[in-house]
Parts: structure tokens; C-alpha cells; sequence
């Protein structure tokens, strides 16, 4: 296999570090984007042949998200010309669309590896919630619900592991933070670490896209969709995926919030 790894979305929250952790272990990266030489762009199939050329290795990241309309059929149509490479797909917890994502990207690649994350703790610093953080008052149409918050440098870990060692192969893993918090309890935990005020006051999910007049509309169903489907409590549970892929424990959302400070 050689050398060479293309990490799509290498700008994003996961690529950046996915790329940063191969290149310290002395892997060659190539990045996948639209800026990048050559260009990658999942709108446009042609250039998906050229960013694979002399890549033994892709991690998948989709953006927006896996939940978006046709993303399922892209990633698993992009599946079928990247085989047989390892792959290793960054994937969403609890979302229909996303698992059969997976489903078609197995189909093409059986050994492929599923990285299934659970909602981003870093969504609070580097996402739509980074403004609202900063600006001390959260509102946000999640009241009572408790997500395994799992810090995106798990999730980089992981994948940076399975992208250039064997023993990944097939397998699936389900990322979580160790403790189930709710939103308010997120953002206490960020405003205790930095000392700084940070309200959290929970809206129906109508008023927060109301808040969201003037971004696109795509953009604002796929956030619709994710308030409403995803923060149902369907994944108020724990896995071990990180433990799993790197016989350690995960990070708890304490120590991603005091690097806010």
C-alpha cells in the first residue's frame, strides 16, 4: 500500500487533525478540497478520480453532513471508485441517512472502517454555537436531552489510527464521551472552566431557525433536522468505540472545556 493518504474536508474540524496526526507519523497527506492541488469537490465526479491517484488510504468526511439530501449516494458512488483502498468513513450517530451511508460504503468496501460519532463537543467552540458561546447567552432548541458529548480529538485519534495500521478493517466504531450532559450542563461546564458568564435558555426548535433568518435555506433544514431527530434521546447511552480502537479511556467534556480558556 502506499504511502499516501487523501484526507477529504482537510480544512474541517476532524480533516485538520486527522492531517496533522498523519503527518507527525510520517504519512503523506494529500488534501481534498476544493482549493487543493488536485481538486477534490463532491459536486463535480470528475475530480474525484484524480485527488485518489496514488492514494492508498481516504478518510471520508461529507459535508455539510452525511443527513443531507444524496449525500448517501455520493459517498457510497465515491466508495465504489475509491476501492479497494482502506477507507475509513467519518459517520453521525442516530441519524437514518448516515447509516445507510455506511451501508453503501460497505457495500463497495467491506473492510471499510465506520468512525459513528456522537454530537461534537467542539460544536460549542468551532460550529454555529461558537457565537452564541462567546457572546455569553446560548439558545438552543435542546432542553432536557443528554448527549455523550465526544471530543473531536478522539475522533481524530481514531481515525488517524485506522487510516494507516491494520487491525481496523471492518470494523465499527461508535465514539462517545464517558458522562451524558444536557446542553445547559455543557455550557455550565464551559463557563465554570473559562470564569466567564455563559447563559443557556432552551427555545422551541421554531423559534431557533427563526434566529437563523438569512442563512441558507439548506443549511437551515439540515439543523432542523438535527434538533429534531437527533436530539430526541435516541442517544442517551455510552459506547466504547474509543476505548475500543485505542484501548484508552475518552476524553471528558471537562478537559475539552478548559482549553477555552
Amino acid at each position: 500500500m502506499t504511502n499516501l493518504t487523501l484526507v477529504l474536508g482537510a480544512g474541517g474540524k476532524t480533516g485538520r487533525r486527522v492531517a496533522r496526526r498523519l503527518r507527525d507519523g510520517g504519512v503523506a497527506v494529500r488534501a481534498g478540497s476544493r482549493s487543493g492541488t488536485p481538486r477534490f469537490d463532491w459536486t463535480d465526479r470528475a475530480t474525484w478520480a484524480p485527488a485518489l491517484d496514488g492514494a492508498g488510504a481516504v478518510y471520508i468526511s461529507y459535508f455539510p453532513d452525511l443527513a443531507a439530501p444524496g449525500a448517501a449516494e455520493t459517498v457510497g458512488a465515491f466508495a465504489g471508485l475509491a476501492a479497494p483502498r482502506r477507507l475509513v468513513l467519518l459517520s453521525g450517530r442516530g441519524e437514518p441517512e448516515a447509516q445507510r451511508a455506511e451501508r453503501l460504503v460497505r457495500d463497495a468496501s467491506p473492510d471499510a472502517t465506520i468512525v459513528r460519532c456522537s454530537w461534537f463537543a467542539q460544536n460549542f467552540s468551532e460550529s454555529f454555537l461558537a457565537e452564541p458561546v462567546a457572546a455569553g447567552a446560548v439558545y438552543f432548541a435542546a432542553d432536557a436531552v443528554r448527549e455523550p458529548f465526544v471530543d473531536v480529538e478522539d475522533v481524530a485519534d481514531v481515525a488517524a489510527a485506522a487510516l494507516p495500521e491494520p487491525g481496523h478493517e471492518g470494523r465499527l466504531y461508535e465514539l462517545t464521551g464517558p458522562r451524558l450532559l444536557t446542553f445547559a450542563e455543557a455550557v455550565r461546564e464551559i463557563a465554570r472552566a473559562t470564569g466567564r458568564e455563559i447563559g443557556y435558555t432552551p427555545v422551541s426548535v421554531e423559534d431557533f431557525t427563526a434566529a437563523m433568518d438569512g442563512e441558507p435555506e439548506d443549511v437551515v433544514a439540515l439543523v432542523t433536522y438535527l434538533v429534531t431527530e437527533v436530539l430526541d434521546g435516541r442517544n442517551e447511552r455510552l459506547a466504547d468505540g474509543v476505548r475500543e480502537a485505542l484501548g484508552r479511556e475518552p476524553r471528558d467534556f471537562a478537559e475539552y472545556a478548559v482549553t477555552l480558556r
